[in-house]
């Protein structure tokens, strides 16, 4: 069995085929991490081009920066939606604070307060997409298909005191959301980063 701080195998490899500079392995990180790293950026900017921007620019700082990702720090994955969150609140500050200047009014605490909101809200798209297929499975039932856990429980063909597991479990994992430094989640998400 590995060591629980060593970085899974694929992306060690990944990091090491990126700075020999193979193309082809950017576009294997591109499909695996492109929907994720558009979602989290379209959840914090609200806007499909600057999200389409955002998305060049990780793939980009990847492409000509592949030493950064520290393998010791967590997967890949998190490094890239830790790198996605920061470029794009700071897309966020520099577009809001400009429109604050132009419009003349306007505040600080309000741009802060909207980048806080902005942080959870992707923070808490990545829990989901990161949780286990069975957790988020009860979950879109139970909030999205408005069903209750005796219905999430026949659907999922599971038993009642199981689909009321999956769904406290699932919340719990959510509500982590407002937190910061949580283990498992991007570094400076919850916060204003």
């Amino acid at each position: 069995m590995a060591k629980k701080d060593a970085p899974p195998r694929w992306d060690r490899k990944m990091q090491q085929r990126l700075a020999r500079g193979e193309a082809a392995a950017l576009g294997e990180l591109y499909d695996r991490f492109a929907s994720l790293v558009h979602g989290l950026a379209h959840r914090v900017l609200g806007d499909e081009r600057a999200a389409d921007g955002i998305t060049r620019e990780v793939f980009a700082h990847v492409w000509e920066h592949p030493d950064a990702y520290d393998p010791k720090q967590g997967p890949l994955r998190t490094w890239v939606a830790t790198l996605t969150h920061r470029l794009a609140v700071q897309r966020l500050r520099a577009t809001e604070t400009a429109a604050l200047a132009q419009a003349g009014h306007g505040s600080t605490e309000e741009l802060e307060r909207k980048v806080r909101h902005a942080s959870v809200a992707a923070r808490a798209d990545y829990i989901v997409t990161s949780m286990p297929a069975p957790l988020r499975a009860a979950l879109e039932l139970a909030y999205f298909q408005r069903r209750d856990y005796r219905q999430t429980a026949a659907d999922l063909g599971v038993t009642e005191d199981e689909a009321r597991r999956r769904l406290r479990l699932g919340l719990q994992l959510l509500a982590t959301a407002h937190d910061t430094g949580t283990p498992g989640a991007p570094p400076g998400y919850g916060g204003a980063a």
